[in-house]
């Protein structure tokens, strides 16, 4: 992951306390991710882009051994400071290779909000593929496209880097942006079949909390989350 594209310093510790009871993570993209992942009770599972360490927490709490990787130093305190030892965390800048993982070696991987971040996207998704055992399972979520057309403007189809301002703050987060058919033609042609697509609505309960962000959320796509198959 480019330097800056990662969450640093305070950066990090601004996303890892909001990612606790933000609209879009905690009531938007983590329960989706989580109802993809399904019964993970016995699984070993990679959390690539880890962060803080909320949706491994999940994961571990629903019986599952995991890895995660990130490559924010900062992110990875607050998720050892979740965590613990329940979890093997690492840093790891994904653009690398996951050389240190065995083939075949896990049944589940998560990465949630991150493969926008990557420049080389089918080297992570050629590592990806080869260390999740076939039969397993990989959940992807990105920006949503439509969501990325209408912030930004321009062409629909563009591919191009873009900054999005991090609400109440000075800071912008650094990431790229594509259209649907890129998104999953990448992951077909890394070997993964689609086993299913969907487009994270809110929790009922963010209504209660938050009125204004549920009915955003309810209008128009923020998120696109897939759960796909390694042969």
């Amino acid at each position: 992951m480019p330097a800056e594209t990662a969450y640093h310093d305070e950066l990090g510790d601004h996303f890892a306390k909001i990612a606790d009871t933000s609209p879009y993570n905690a009531h938007t993209d983590r329960p989706a991710m989580l109802a993809l992942a399904g019964d993970v009770a016995g699984l070993k599972v990679l959390d690539v882009g880890c962060g803080a360490g909320h949706y491994a927490a999940e994961l571990l709490a629903g019986g599952a051994e995991v890895v995660g990787i990130d490559g924010s130093a900062t992110l990875l305190g607050h998720a050892r400071e979740r965590l613990g030892d329940r979890a093997e965390l690492r840093m790891h800048d994904a653009e690398k290779p996951l050389d240190f993982i065995d083939d075949a070696s896990f049944d589940g991987i998560v990465c949630a909000l991150m493969l926008h971040y990557i420049a080389d996207r089918q080297g992570l998704l050629r590592e990806l593929r080869r260390v999740l055992r076939p039969g397993g399972w990989l959940l992807v979520s990105t920006t949503h496209p439509t969501a990325d057309w209408r912030k930004f403007g321009g062409s629909y189809y563009a591919e191009d880097w873009v900054d999005r301002p991090v609400a109440g703050t000075a800071w912008a987060i650094h990431y790229r942006r594509m259209p649907l058919e890129t998104f999953m033609n990448e992951l077909l042609v890394a070997g993964f079949m689609l086993e299913r697509l969907t487009e994270p609505r809110p929790t009922p309960g963010l209504q209660e909390l938050d009125e204004a962000a549920y009915n955003k959320l309810q209008e128009a796509p923020c998120f696109l989350a897939v759960r796909l198959l390694r042969p």
